[in-house]
């Protein structure tokens, strides 16, 4: 029996993560932020010294990786051997080491078997930028979740201001519209929606009402199953 799969896949800022969030919770599902992959490999390699240049050495941490998200009501730990590192895999030079790492062919293929392996029962929600059209092509149901630039620099701004950080919101669009420009530009899974996906705008409608319509389509689709 094949693995119920639902990938929803989108803009930055569009929401997917609380979404995906919320319905792996509501289904009870294993949760694949694959956003995270690569600065975990990255943290990874970092705890073990890893020369950064040396592309061999960090595709055997690559393929070595022990990592899985937590999933609870109110939030979702990273673990990278049974470590939470949520917030240290944000950091700066964390990042950095990850888009290092992420130039590498070899790499990024030991990942991409990686964010496979999760596809595990009772059913998997894998949020990404490439989930349906690369990653997991054959799944069960794929949303594309998405919302104006405007809309998504409204949030990035009240986040940050939530968070105690003053924030200008011209520079907040600007650096939304350059970073959807590079995704759905880039040589190497483009960011768009799959042909077969569902395409949900949250521009003008809440949390509550883009989980309303997902959980709509996936009770359709799993009935039918």
């Amino acid at each position: 029996m094949s693995v119920p799969i639902i990938t929803i896949d989108g803009p930055s800022g569009s929401g997917k993560g609380t979404i995906s969030h919320l319905l792996s919770e509501k289904l009870g599902w294993n949760l694949l932020d694959s956003g995270s992959i690569y600065r975990l490999c990255a943290l990874a390699c970092l705890k073990q010294d890893i020369d950064l240049d040396d592309e061999s050495a960090a595709l055997v941490i690559a393929q070595a990786l022990d990592i899985r998200f937590e999933v609870t009501k109110s939030s979702v730990r990273t673990l990278l051997n049974d470590e939470d590192v949520t917030s240290t895999i944000r950091e700066e030079t964390v990042g950095m080491a990850a888009s290092k790492i992420a130039a590498y062919p070899s790499v990024r293929s030991a990942l991409l078997s990686c964010q496979k392996a999760f596809a595990k029962t009772p059913g998997l929600v894998a949020d990404g930028r490439d989930m349906g059209t690369v990653v997991f092509p054959d799944a069960a149901l794929k949303f594309f979740l998405t919302a104006s630039a405007q809309t998504r620099a409204d949030r990035r701004v009240k986040q940050l201001s939530e968070q105690g950080v003053a924030a200008d919101y011209d520079e907040v669009l600007t650096a939304i519209k350059l970073r959807d420009f590079q995704d759905e530009n880039r040589k190497s899974a483009p960011l768009k929606p799959a042909d077969d996906a569902i395409l949900v705008d949250s521009s003008h409608i809440g949390i509550d009402d883009v989980l309303a319509v997902m959980v709509q389509n996936i009770e359709r689709v799993l009935t039918n199953k």
